[in-house]
């Protein structure tokens, strides 16, 4: 900047001299690392910024609009707003996104959403339509005192039951997390882990989580998570304390390797060793099963040395070879449970990403945000018959609530179709597997068909496919149907032959979780993905939970 007189001011004196109110509104049009970049430029720069709230609050509004009790997060964070935009920026790659898993078909969509100077990950329950949406939190993740994300906690299904972990890496663009057995000091223990096996890996897993259970003081263990007024504010503050205190008691949840070791030799003798009623055909069967694996390990041999000998890609085999479990223990002194966000290149089919099935893993869900042209983007909650279910018909059978993810593509001959891909199913067994496309609307080619009802009033009509019985669960058919957009908001897809309709409203996962009901976790380890291929709805035991098939 020219200086024309001694009076001037220089570049940064010019800053530090504008109201702090000016430079709130400055700094809502800049992102936090231009700021951070600002008030790199001088000391002067840095302690300026670093103390204008107003200015970070506008950050903070503009990362997460309508943060709930935003004046409350900055006091849990000793008054710091720069504090409470620090774990805003790091943890947005998480905040307001869906998460799921292939397995198993039904409950297995987990929502983050704010919690107190927190993210809560909450795992949607399936069941009939209520006005009570059921959910069982999965994993917390909250800011320390300089509002980095480093405290992170695993639930548990007992009351109170947590389990210290550790958040390795959270790439800004992450589409898939990873849970893992983190070694200390090893930078590579990202790298490590996957080339377990995956029996050890599950054995790892199971052995930290044995290791490191700790429990909320009795007066917390029913406190909420989520704040659903201004009354629930004090007791979230104070189990945020709490916790914050028993990670760092904890270490993190950080466990000498030795003592993991012992606890996977105890585990491994106790599955070897026969019960006193059946021990004789144990051994038997043992013996039986394993002349078979010989016989079956024989042959694979020999099949893959005849492959290998007329390949030349030899390399391909040694680098399938699995690390020993006690080759990634010897890796360093402690080892703890870890969460791991990364970028990984993903194929999706109508919305659904492919998943590996042994991956301790989590898979984020593409959700469009609504704009003309399409909007009818983002998700939905259906109910099979007519009229629509209603959470207060009491008097009525409770119907099968789906959760389905609506977003656009284009066919062959650009124009748009509408999918609607299901992601959650709340019948006792499931009827269709997770990512199926429960219909697809032809949105380029309006119709005149007539709805089946009278008495609605119908806004536009495109033809389209639903879904129907086919080549068996995987691989269902499709029968022709139409969707109709009706004039109150709610979506309708009535199937031409048989005339069932499916129902749609738009959600608000995020209000409906925080007005719902908490129901017990799943353990620890499986409640972060759920790895055992299930069909039937393993949270139809708990009490209120009846959901049955449409």
């Amino acid at each position: 900047m020219a200086s024309s007189g001694a009076g001037d001011l220089d570049g940064a004196a010019l800053i530090l001299s504008l109201p702090e109110d000016v430079l709130a509104l400055i700094s809502a049009h800049l992102r936090p690392r231009d700021l951070l970049a600002l008030s790199a430029a001088s000391r002067r720069l840095r302690d300026a910024l670093s103390a204008a709230d107003k200015a970070w609050l506008a950050q903070c509004r503009r990362l997460l609009p309508s943060p709930p009790h935003l004046l409350a997060w900055r006091a849990a964070a000793g008054g710091s707003a720069l504090a409470v935009c620090r774990f805003l920026h790091s943890a947005a790659p998480l905040l307001g996104a869906l998460w799921a898993h292939q397995n198993p078909e039904l409950g297995n969509l987990v929502a983050a959403v704010p919690g107190f100077l927190s993210v809560v990950a909450a795992r949607a329950i399936p069941q009939e339509l209520s006005p009570r949406l059921r959910w069982a939190p999965v994993f917390e993740l909250l800011a320390d005192a300089q509002g980095r994300p480093a405290v992170l906690f695993l639930h548990g299904h007992q009351p109170g039951e947590l389990f210290p972990a550790r958040l390795s890496s959270l790439q800004p663009h992450a589409n898939v997390l990873f849970l893992e057995a983190q070694i200390a000091a090893a930078s590579s223990s990202h790298q490590l882990f996957p080339r377990l096996a995956f029996s050890d890996r599950r054995r790892l897993l199971d052995s930290l989580v044995a290791a490191c259970r700790i429990t909320l003081p009795p007066d917390l263990v029913g406190a909420p998570l989520l704040a659903r007024s201004d009354e629930d504010l004090p007791v979230l503050a104070a189990r945020r304390e709490a916790m914050l205190r028993l990670h760092r008691e904890a270490a993190g949840g950080m466990v000498r390797a030795l003592e993991i070791e012992g606890l996977l030799l105890e585990a491994k003798k106790k599955a070897a060793s026969p019960s006193p009623t059946n021990g004789g055909e144990r051994i038997l069967l043992g013996r039986s099963l394993s002349a078979v694996a010989g016989y079956v390990r024989n042959g694979l041999r020999q099949m893959m040395t005849r492959s290998v000998s007329a390949n030349s890609r030899t390399q391909q085999y040694v680098d399938t070879k699995h690390l020993p479990l006690s080759d990634f223990l010897h890796a360093g002194e402690s080892v703890g449970l870890s969460l791991r966000g990364a970028r990984m290149r993903l194929s999706t089919y109508r919305a659904w990403p492919s998943m590996h099935d042994n991956r301790f893993a989590l898979y984020k869900l593409t959700v469009q945000t609504p704009v003309p042209g399409r909007e009818y983007a983002g998700l939905w909650g259906g109910t099979f018959g007519w009229p629509p279910g209603r959470p207060e018909d009491e008097c009525r059978p409770r119907k099968a609530l789906f959760f389905l993810l609506l977003s656009y593509e284009e066919d062959s001959e650009g124009k748009p179709l509408l999918i609607a891909t299901k992601v959650l199913e709340g019948t006792h067994y499931v009827v269709h597997p997770n990512g199926s496309s429960m219909f697809v609307a032809r949105m380029g080619e309006p119709s005149t068909e007539a709805f089946p009802w009278q008495n609605v009033d119908v806004d536009r009509v495109f033809p389209g496919d639903g879904i129907a019985n086919g080549y068996g669960f995987r691989y269902p058919g499709s029968k022709p149907g139409s969707l109709f957009v009706l004039q109150d908001g709610q979506l309708a897809f009535v199937w031409k032959e048989t005339g069932a309709v499916l129902t749609l409203q738009r959600l608000n996962l995020k209000e409906l979780l925080k007005k719902g009901e908490r129901v017990p976790a799943l353990q620890p380890v499986p409640n972060f993905a759920y790895l055992t291929k299930s069909y039937s709805n393993v949270f139809t035991g708990f009490p209120g939970s009846s959901a049955s098939p449409r």
